[in-house]
């Protein structure tokens, strides 16, 4: 395809088209993420707990291990109570039933979104957790097989999102900038998951639980036309732009933009490769814990903790906010110290990777120990969750380091992997605490989360890389 003809003018130079894919981008994970999540709250409003006996625990774990609510803090009664009495092992199932439909996807949909058309495909992925968020309400009343139909669709489209913007940044971001609009692009599912929360909890109070989905995703409409109009694959397709920055991206790129004829996907190089399964392990092992703080930290604070409905959503989505300013100050310094040839891209990797899985883990061993201090293990929580926002410029930028020609593809790969956790997680949570809502059942799920941020951060330190590896070419 012939250069998009691009034209000078005042709007431009001052909102350069990169920066306008980025925010767009931002939205659009912040809609994926903010959609993804909104269900881990409004369960909590959507549950009848009077039927099932309020929080049971385990006759023999020590009375002292059971916290009251804090100080002033009425945990709530039947006010709180929804419509359905879904059993624990139940609701781990429809938590993650989401990521059936995610885990299948990702190959696929990135192998079409590389060969293809990426802008189309993250479109895709957006506009199918718009509409089945807008169904959900309808569907889960009339049986929660309806629930885990919308959610597998949901996953099917969020599958799509982190692969086919994975290309588009390597179209889009030039190098001396990359790790900056990489995190500016990815931070979207921290402010999504923040925003999602609070709207959460607080629709599902004043409004009841089917607000979340129809005000969430009527809101979510307005940015498929943004992205339909103002962004495209890349900078060569993109007539809204100055010629000055379409030439200062493929230069940096050492691109004309377009692709041409796809490489041929080198999978035997791949599986061979110690840098790729470094990648790999430490993704598969930070999603560990990612989905504990993401998907299971709202029923902790709920059934341990003691927390009611909109305090728990507050408090929930209280460090998503500091998660997205500390990965976008990181990423800029990693990448000052980049240009300045203080580090190189190797060791900005792994700095990042070590900000996101030691300190979660350290927090994660703090929790297990301090009992029922409320603020305190709400501050711990808050501490492990922004450090996570490392890893927007660490691992997870990875692949495009190792092999721009296959960054989607890669990607969809260790995602696919990396997202069994995102399954285990919820239904093994769901089996040690049925019955069992106490500080020790949660210290042993806490202890196993602690083990899997180590060998990420062992196994990321010692192999990987962020230089293009040989099969890159194909």
């Amino acid at each position: 395809m012939s250069d998009a003809p691009a034209k000078e003018n005042l709007l431009k130079r001052c909102f350069p088209a990169r920066y306008v894919f980025a925010f767009l981008a931002n939205i659009g994970m912040a809609i994926v993420y903010g959609l993804k999540v909104n269900l881990s709250v409004t369960m909590v409003a959507m549950l009848n707990h009077t039927a099932h006996g309020g929080d049971k625990t385990n006759k023999t774990d020590s009375k002292q291990e059971e916290c009251k609510p804090p100080d002033g803090m009425s945990q709530g009664g039947s006010n709180e109570d929804g419509p359905f009495t879904w059993s624990e092992p139940l609701q781990g199932t429809l938590l993650s039933c989401y990521f059936w439909g995610y885990m299948v996807s990702q190959i696929p949909l990135a192998r079409i979104a590389e060969l293809l058309s990426a802008k189309w495909v993250f479109f895709f992925s957006v506009a199918a957790n718009i509409i089945c968020t807008l169904l959900t309400p309808i569907l889960t009343k009339l049986h929660y097989g309806g629930l885990i139909c919308m959610r597998v669709i949901e996953g099917i489209g969020g599958g799509a999102s982190f692969p086919a913007m994975h290309i588009m940044i390597a179209s889009w971001a030039p190098q001396a900038e990359r790790l900056l609009i990489t995190s500016l692009i990815y931070v979207g599912t921290s402010a999504g998951t923040a925003v999602s929360i609070m709207m959460s909890g607080v629709l599902a109070a004043k409004l009841g639980w089917e607000s979340v989905f129809y005000v969430m995703g009527g809101l979510s409409c307005i940015w498929m036309i943004l992205w339909i109009i103002l962004v495209q694959d890349n900078p060569n397709k993109q007539k809204l732009m100055t010629a000055k920055e379409r030439d200062m991206i493929n230069s940096s790129l050492g691109t004309g933009g377009d692709k041409g004829e796809a490489k041929k996907m080198p999978w035997c190089k791949i599986f061979k490769s110690c840098p790729f399964w470094a990648l790999l392990i430490a993704h598969t092992c930070s999603n560990v814990g990612w989905y504990m703080f993401l998907i299971e930290i709202p029923f902790y604070m709920k059934h341990v903790l003691k927390f009611n409905v909109s305090k728990n959503a507050i408090y929930s989505a209280l460090p998503y906010i500091p998660m997205m300013i500390f990965s976008v100050i990181l990423s800029k310094i990693l990448d000052t110290l980049q240009n300045r040839e203080k580090i190189n891209r190797t060791t900005a990797r792994k700095i990042a990777t070590a900000f996101c899985s030691i300190i979660p883990a350290a927090c994660l061993v703090g929790l297990c120990f301090i009992g029922c201090l409320h603020y305190v293990a709400v501050g711990i929580m808050c501490l492990g969750i922004i450090s996570m926002g490392a890893m927007f410029c660490g691992f997870l930028s990875n692949h495009m380091d190792i092999s721009p020609n296959f960054a989607g593809t890669l990607m969809a790969l260790t995602n696919t992997v990396a997202t069994l956790p995102g399954i285990i997680v919820p239904q093994l949570v769901g089996f040690i605490t049925e019955g069992n809502q106490t500080i020790g059942a949660w210290r042993i799920i806490f202890i196993g989360t602690v083990v899997a941020h180590l060998i990420e951060f062992i196994v990321f330190t010692l192999f990987g890389k962020g230089v293009p590896q040989p099969w890159n070419d194909g």
